[in-house]
């Protein structure tokens, strides 16, 4: 299976390292990989002059799926909008037609006491957050900023969403819905947006073709103080562009750390693209310090989601757990009484507990 690696920014590197680690230690156990590496990001912008240079756009087209570690710096901030590395994860994202995008939320037993929440109110979490990625505010026109008839300088951007956009990602929520319990939350703002109401509506006409899923619906305030008082009662949530990326980055901190969550991002037809959910941490950058979990996790939902390996990707996520059960933490999730290592050596656990 051909993968695309484009380790970024950052921390990206060092957690992709790890990753690949991994991989490599289940490849050939049906599963033989080959490799491709590329520059996405500032690593792009600083190759090529361009945060999604045309090589690795023609490599991630022609490979199976992609891993992506993180893009961003601080080098980077003063650059011209289109140039900034974050533009080029937009930008694959959209060319790729990578609609659909799953962020779990699970957290493990030993890492309740991490969470910043009570361990009561998020002991036994499993959540997954279904996200439409590539519509909305991010990508409508017009946008802009401009002088107005007063003189003054105004930004302005556009929601939308067509029906078929909505559609074909509430399929992908349902679907989901059906392989976990049967729940799903649409979450949108109907009350005062046009666009929540047309999502509405067409998410109520889909849910008729899974007549075993329980279809509710919530504002998306209301599910952001959700979240937080009680988290256990979701279990699929289905939501737009911007209201995901705020909720899944919320439902990531009930688990006790950003850095233990992976994410999937899914064409039609389940090519996919797969990255941590956290950012390139500059300030981390080099010191051995970084997670990895995030990105090996997202390594085995590659394995599940699109190569279909659901019994090789069990078995990455059960070597995570079993490397935590055995007291290993990076320092994002140290608690008193367990083992602070650094990100080489929670790789080297995980491959060892394989």
């Amino acid at each position: 299976m051909k993968i695309a690696v484009l380790p970024g920014d950052g921390i990206g590197p060092e957690v992709m390292e790890q990753a690949v680690k991994v991989l490599q230690a289940v490849s050939g156990q049906g599963f033989e990989i080959e490799l491709q590496y590329a520059a996405i990001g500032g690593a792009g912008y600083d190759a090529a002059g361009d945060p999604l240079p045309a090589a690795t756009l023609k490599l991630a087209r022609a490979a199976d799926a992609i891993l992506l570690g993180a893009v961003g710096g601080f080098k980077y901030d003063s650059l011209p909008r289109p140039m900034r590395p974050e533009q080029g994860l937009l930008r694959i994202r959209k060319e790729l037609n990578l609609f659909a995008n799953l962020r779990p939320a699970q957290l493990y037993p030993e890492l309740a006491d991490a969470s910043t929440l009570k361990p009561e109110v998020v002991a036994g979490l499993d959540l997954m957050i279904v996200r439409e990625l590539t519509s909305d505010l991010y990508f409508g026109q017009p946008r802009g900023i401009h002088v107005n008839a007063d003189g003054e300088r105004e930004g302005y951007n556009t929601m939308r969403y067509t029906e078929s956009e909505v559609r074909r990602v509430a399929h992908i929520g349902l679907q989901i819905a059906m392989k976990r319990n049967k729940k799903l939350c649409s979450v949108e703002k109907a009350n005062v947006l046009e666009t929540s109401e047309l999502w509405r509506e067409v998410v109520i006409e889909t849910a008729k073709q899974y007549p075993e899923v329980e279809l509710s619906h919530m504002y998306v305030d209301n599910a952001a103080m959700q979240l937080v008082r009680n988290p256990k009662q979701f279990d699929v949530i289905l939501t737009g562009n911007i209201f995901g990326d705020i909720l899944s980055d919320e439902a990531s901190m009930l688990t006790g750390s950003i850095g233990m969550l992976g994410s999937a991002s899914l064409d039609q037809n389940r090519k996919g693209m797969y990255e941590p959910i956290h950012g390139s941490a500059p300030d981390i950058a080099g010191k051995d310090a970084a997670n990895p979990l995030a990105t090996i996790l997202s390594a085995a939902m590659m394995l599940r989601y699109t190569f279909a390996h659901d019994a090789l990707a069990d078995r990455i996520e059960n070597a995570v757990r079993k490397t935590i059960s055995a007291g290993l933490r990076t320092a994002d999730i140290h608690t008193p009484g367990t083992t602070r290592i650094g990100c080489a050596a929670m790789g080297d656990a995980v491959v060892a507990a394989l």
